[in-house]
């Protein structure tokens, strides 16, 4: 069963990656004017796309089948089922809009967040007694749902932006463009570098003292930092790395969490090298690389794609993240409210979204804007997903 939940994964992480070749293939005419040959590779992706998020489901299942329960309860369940509301997102407004650009650009965020999925520990694992709960799939799902149709006002957003300033040198909006785009790339590196290291099967242990107790943190890249006062119980070396260049502070107590800390500095590092050879070799920034595949949008479509998908998400994240999670909470923790790092992160991206909302009806804020807004939001649900879970410790640090 689980070389068949093995399976299941891999098949989808490639029909992803075959969709997003064939939605690149069918960005040459854009959403205006589409050809003949543009719509056959638009109905190959989103094809590729439906047989992929049923290979998904169907992991879904079995791994339902072999745990017991929901699958969302770490790091790498929660990602890989962010990775499917958003491909499901993604096909509902594809039948609403017939965007091959679209797929373009969410199908390469659903392969990035598969691929960084892959980063944490696949075992199937019993669920800890705060998490016993029928509240984790209904929480845990109907939240992940909202932040898959905010993944797809994202993408719509962005190809905006790359469409309205892509061809700029220079500029407020081309500078911030640029460095969203970097941030992005960001998560296109470390995944890279990940099984690029996990494919030579890299380790290194170190022992340390958590809550009073000796643990052992494992890494599966070279540790550039260590845990906190710790001893090296193990360490291979590549390209003339071996002892970690610092260690963690020293309120990071977590069991992993300096292996943690030194996943996000490779990402941060293994990004901007990438981003380095790309401009020595194409000598453009990536906004203009990415332009000639959205030079034919029709802009206003693509603006009410991204505002259609948050408002589609809104109720949806508003029911899991807040109200569902303010039941489970008073039921676990006798109340409703807590400043726990998670919840506070939650209360910011609705308000963030419900700004949105407001400025966009009753402001007008329109076009890039609007746009901004989009990208905005969904860079604050990453950094939930990345810093919150894995560098700052609270009740949900086991997520």
């Amino acid at each position: 069963m689980e070389q068949l939940m093995e399976n299941l994964l891999l098949c989808t992480f490639f029909l992803y990656l075959l969709s997003t070749v064939a939605f690149v293939m069918g960005t040459n005419k854009g959403l205006e004017k589409e050809s003949r040959k543009s719509r056959m590779w638009g109905n190959i992706g989103i094809g590729m796309s439906i047989v992929g998020v049923v290979f998904q489901f169907m992991f879904i299942i079995t791994r339902v089948l072999i745990g017991g329960h929901w699958p969302t309860s770490n790091m790498f369940e929660f990602t890989a089922f962010l990775c499917f509301t958003i491909v499901i997102a993604f096909i509902i407004l594809y039948f609403m809009y017939r965007s091959a650009v679209l797929g373009a650009f969410v199908m390469p965020l659903a392969v990035v967040l598969l691929a960084y999925a892959s980063v944490f520990p696949h075992e199937v694992q019993p669920l800890i007694p705060a998490l016993q709960s029928n509240w984790l799939p209904v929480h845990v799902s109907t939240a992940a749902l909202g932040q898959g149709a905010f993944g797809v006002g994202f993408v719509a957003g962005l190809i905006y932006l790359v469409f309205q300033f892509g061809r700029e040198k220079e500029g407020k909006n081309a500078r911030w463009l640029e460095i969203t785009l970097v941030i992005v790339l960001m998560f296109v590196g470390f995944s890279a570098v990940n099984m690029a290291f996990k494919t030579m099967n890299y380790e290194a242990k170190f022992s340390h003292i958590v809550d009073g107790q000796p643990a052992v943190q494992e890494y599966s890249l070279p540790p550039l930092v260590a845990p906190h006062d710790s001893e090296v119980i193990s360490i291979d070396r590549f390209a003339g790395l071996g002892q970690p260049l610092m260690e963690a502070p020293s309120w990071m107590k977590g069991k992993d969490a300096a292996s943690q800390l030194n996943s996000v500095l490779w990402g941060v590092i293994s990004g901007a090298i990438l981003y380095g050879l790309i401009r020595l070799i194409s000598k453009k920034p990536l906004r203009e690389i990415l332009h000639p595949m959205v030079s034919r949008v029709n802009p206003d479509l693509v603006e009410e794609i991204s505002y259609r998908a948050i408002a589609i998400g809104f109720p949806i994240f508003t029911l899991g993240a807040l109200i569902f999670a303010m039941i489970w909470a008073h039921e676990a923790w006798g109340r409703f409210w807590g400043w726990d790092p998670k919840e506070v992160w939650a209360l910011i991206t609705w308000l963030f979204y419900s700004a949105y909302l407001h400025l966009r009806l009753s402001r007008g804020w329109h076009g890039a804007k609007s746009a901004w807004l989009a990208v905005g939001g969904f860079v604050i649900i990453m950094i939930n997903l990345i810093v919150i879970n894995l560098v700052i410790s609270g009740l949900h640090s086991y997520a």
